[in-house]
């Protein structure tokens, strides 16, 4: 199989922009959106856009989160575990956009469990007790996967949780379709890996791995990248578009690493890493991370023998079903370089 989606493919088409992704300004004036996770990378960028298309946003934010430039949005101080600060979040609001939840990087895997799962079934019942529009859950592409290696997962790959990520997104998932079913209107969303400025994560990493002459060597595998504005218009879109109760996976280019690296090295004139990690040293590393959580009573690295594993796959998506039922299409990695090489080389280097 190729190392990209040509187009043509089940993938979805490569370029433009989501068609019918959201309303114009005018059509927005007056809708009220509630969104979780608001402080975010992926939420803050929402809550501009939302913003800019003349929404009245209001974002719920800890508070010791940084808010940024976000002014004009209506701020309730709180987290996913006060259900008053929820109710008065999400009453009277035509949208929620539930983007708030934790990474294993972040917590220890109780936490994490506990935030993503209970959180997301805090929000829920607020919606229940409130006068609420359309729900629209964030979850993660890594809930779906491909049965056959190189193959492209499409939302009926429901797959077997590895980790605590997985597993309390796999089971908040379940509490909104539950949702959908029995009290109210909600779609879920499952992004694949978001690039763009403002992630210190995968986009910092993917970056420095096609720039940094001190990076020697990019992982093995392969990911399906998707940036950060498609990723907006695929959630705007399912608002608009989505049946109730249905999943969709917002894609992009499906690349391996090495192919990725080198087109950003191509694209900003860098060096690009050139060997692989071996696959077996990665495998390797799962083991020796549960013998030292087992030893140490606690989680010092977020993974395990599977997810290793998982890691040295190509892990390659479609998005097949929201092009055809939202018209969602995507753009290709170098749309994206621009912005994500300014803040890289503003913020990171």
């Amino acid at each position: 199989m190729a190392t990209e989606t040509p187009p043509g493919t089940d993938a979805g088409p490569e370029t433009g922009r989501a068609s019918t992704a959201s309303a114009t300004t005018v059509e927005n004036s007056g809708r009220v959106a509630a969104v979780t996770g608001a402080t975010g990378f992926l939420g803050s960028a929402l809550c501009e856009r939302l913003l800019a298309e003349g929404w009245t946003v209001r974002g719920l934010s800890r508070p010791t989160s940084d808010r940024g430039d976000l002014d004009d949005v209506e701020w309730y101080v709180g987290d996913l575990f006060e259900p008053e600060t929820l109710r008065s979040l999400v009453d009277g609001a035509d949208a929620v956009f539930h983007l708030a939840g934790i990474g294993l990087w972040s917590a220890d895997a109780d936490t994490v469990e506990r935030v993503n799962r209970e959180g997301t079934g805090n929000v829920l019942d607020a919606c229940r007790g409130g006068d609420v529009g359309r729900l629209v859950f964030t979850s993660t592409a890594g809930t779906r996967r491909a049965v056959e290696d190189d193959a492209f997962a499409t939302e009926a790959d429901v797959a077997e949780p590895i980790g605590a990520y997985q597993r309390s997104k796999a089971t908040a998932e379940c509490f909104v379709d539950r949702y959908a079913a029995d009290d109210g209107d909600a779609v879920t969303v499952h992004p694949t890996s978001i690039f763009g400025p403002g992630d210190a994560d995968f986009t910092a990493q993917l970056l420095s791995m096609g720039l940094d002459r001190t990076m020697p060597a990019y992982l093995p595998g392969g990911l399906s990248i998707v940036g950060l504005e498609d990723v907006i218009d695929g959630i705007l879109a399912a608002y608009e578009h989505g049946g109730n109760g249905e999943h969709y996976i917002l894609g992009g280019e499906n690349l391996t690493y090495d192919r990725a690296v080198e087109r950003i090295a191509t694209f900003a004139g860098g060096s690009p890493a050139r060997l692989p990690v071996p696959a077996t040293a990665i495998h390797a590393a799962g083991p020796v991370a549960e013998v030292v959580g087992t030893v140490t009573d606690r989680q010092v690295f977020p993974f395990d023998r599977q997810m290793a594993r998982l890691a040295t796959d190509r892990m390659f998506y479609s998005s097949r079903k929201a092009h055809e039922e939202l018209g969602y299409e995507y753009q290709p990695l170098e749309a994206h370089l621009p912005a994500a090489l300014e803040w890289y080389r503003t913020e990171c280097q």
